[in-house]
């Protein structure tokens, strides 16, 4: 292997996101000489980072080799899968290719980044479209999720074929679309895979993901139960399915529906533009919604997973057009995302400090996931039998347990990696032949910064510690003031204390040291520093501020 990583006569598979984390997927295919990326995802702003909104994997591998790279490829159009190209694919400078569902949404995004008619966007066929691009063949085959368009990856190369599965389950029931068949997946598999690229997320689940088709008679049956109710429903604003589902039970319960969410708005509006949701009812403004009688109207609303600024959230603090009093009822027809429990937990709090009453997935049938359960995983390894299992999308335990699935189900070489692993799948034995450098990227206001950068560092330190200012004055004045330290009562005798010490600090100066700037700044930090630490057992950042020569 050449040390600037060129992939030679070889294949080649290496994961910048999405391989020990869920979320920020971005994976590389390499073959003679080229690469290719699939899918270009972010996650959210998470509380060891404070302050930042989107969180990246760190692209700098593939920038420092972009004339080497041909093409992004979109499996379906989740965030953790398109959400980083408005911030990255200009600068990359390659086609993305898309079905319409998928391309309709990118576009949107790079028309509000204003990058529109920089960056090169190839529609493809939603049903087995397909196209060549340097060594790799490319065919999208469709696979069930909780979004339009969900898709795997059929990748052919000159060292043979890789599945890539994208976020996928089996559902004989999808509301939505029509995915490949196990007939045509065996006959995938008759014509030999050497490698498996496969969603672990759902490992643990020992059963089967679940039908939209049974959400729909379980939600229908849920709405019925409260009539006379107001009744709001949360889920993913992605699943058009869901929402096709929703539409029905309005009008098979004879409630209006009103919509309360920017990114349902923009789901719904992209969805029919796209062939989906054509008998999907009228929707009603607030204003007329909170006019009708209360089992009249049903609400859908985003914010199911505790985002502070989305339309649930509001309607718990009473902040918001819609309003939920004693007795309506929330549906929570989404499952909960690891991480986001605390925020979930706030509101539900909120709403049931208000006597309304709220049902999720552990009480009722109102929800399946988008990722395969073992009976799923078992299933898809029967049809394809691939050669070698490269578990991704997921934690270490995620990508661990489904190599051990893979092997009790007879794949004979299973691949555990993360991010940065390059891993050759053939010629020869397949294996880690590499690690490379990955890191994380952050949103930050407007810029995009290391998450280990000194700017998060020290947000975090001025989070844990406090902040302290010093000022030497003129005359041997000086004044300190502290900010977030736990002093409260004491916080002026603190201030007489440090004041003193300082005092004491740079009286012990002598000879030179005591003109010395960076003597007497370092004396007066130490001092105050120290006072704080004794006060409160905080070592808050500490800024002298000298005064001028």
């Amino acid at each position: 292997m050449k040390k600037d990583y060129t992939p030679e006569d070889e294949l080649l598979f290496l994961a910048l996101g999405g391989s020990g984390e869920i979320g920020m997927n971005v994976n590389l295919y390499g073959c003679q000489g080229k690469w290719l990326m699939v899918d270009l995802g972010m996650s959210f702003g998470q509380a060891e980072y404070p302050g930042t909104e989107l969180m990246f994997a760190d692209p700098a591998f593939i920038e420092e080799r972009a004339e080497d790279l041909l093409a992004i490829v979109l499996t379906h159009a989740h965030e953790d899968h398109i959400g980083a190209i408005p911030y990255f694919a200009a600068d990359l400078g390659v086609p993305l290719y898309a079905t319409p569902f998928t391309a309709d949404l990118i576009l949107r995004k790079l028309d509000e980044a204003g990058i529109a008619d920089s960056v090169e966007l190839i529609v493809i066929d939603d049903d087995h479209g397909s196209f060549d691009i340097g060594p790799f063949e490319v065919t999208y085959i469709p696979l069930a999720h909780s979004i339009a368009e969900g898709n795997a990856l059929l990748i052919d190369t000159p060292y043979g074929r890789v599945f890539h599965t994208g976020d996928w389950k089996l559902d004989e029931e999808p509301i939505i679309g029509e995915p490949t068949t196990e007939e045509e997946l065996t006959a995938i598999g008759d014509e030999g895979v050497l490698a498996l690229v496969c969603d672990s997320t759902n490992v643990f689940n020992p059963n089967a993901s679940g039908s939209e088709g049974a959400v729909y008679r379980g939600l229908l049956e849920e709405v019925r139960k409260h009539s006379g109710k107001r009744v709001l429903i949360t889920t993913f604003a992605s699943n058009v399915a869901r929402l096709q589902t929703l539409g029905e039970i309005g009008e098979e319960t004879g409630r209006a529906l009103c919509v309360a969410g920017r990114s349902l708005d923009r789901i719904i509006d992209v969805a029919r533009a796209n062939g989906y949701l054509q008998n999907f009812p009228r929707v009603v403004d607030f204003d007329t919604a909170m006019g009708m009688r209360r089992g009249e109207v049903m609400f859908i609303a985003t914010g199911g997973q505790g985002e502070p600024r989305a339309a649930l959230a509001r309607i718990a603090e009473d902040n918001h057009p819609i309003s939920l009093d004693e007795g309506d009822v929330v549906l929570f027809s989404s499952r909960v995302i690891p991480g986001n429990e605390l925020a979930i937990g706030r509101i539900q709090n909120e709403l049931a400090q208000r006597g309304v009453v709220m049902v999720t997935d552990r009480q009722s049938h109102i929800h399946v996931s988008g990722h395969p359960g073992r009976p799923e995983l078992e299933a898809l390894y029967s049809w394809i039998r691939p050669e070698i299992l490269v578990p991704v999308h997921g934690e270490i335990r995620h990508m661990m347990e489904q190599a051990r699935l893979g092997q009790a189900n007879g794949i004979a070489r299973n691949i555990f990696q993360k991010n940065g692993d390059i891993v050759r799948l053939a010629p020869g034995t397949p294996g880690k032949i590499a690690e490379v450098e990955t890191g994380r990227l952050v949103l930050d206001g407007d810029i995009i910064v290391p998450a280990d950068g000194e700017a998060i560092t020290m947000r975090r330190r001025l989070s844990r510690d406090g902040y302290l200012v010093v000022v030497l004055g003129k005359g041997g004045s000086i004044q300190i003031e502290g900010i977030g330290l736990p002093l409260d009562e004491d916080y002026d005798a603190f201030i007489d204390e440090a004041i003193e010490d300082v005092k004491r600090s740079l009286s012990k100066l002598r000879g030179a040291a005591a003109r010395d700037r960076e003597s007497i700044h370092e004396a007066a930090r130490l001092a105050a520093r120290r006072a704080a630490q004794r006060w409160s057992g905080k070592r808050p950042q500490t800024r002298v501020i000298l005064p001028e020569e």
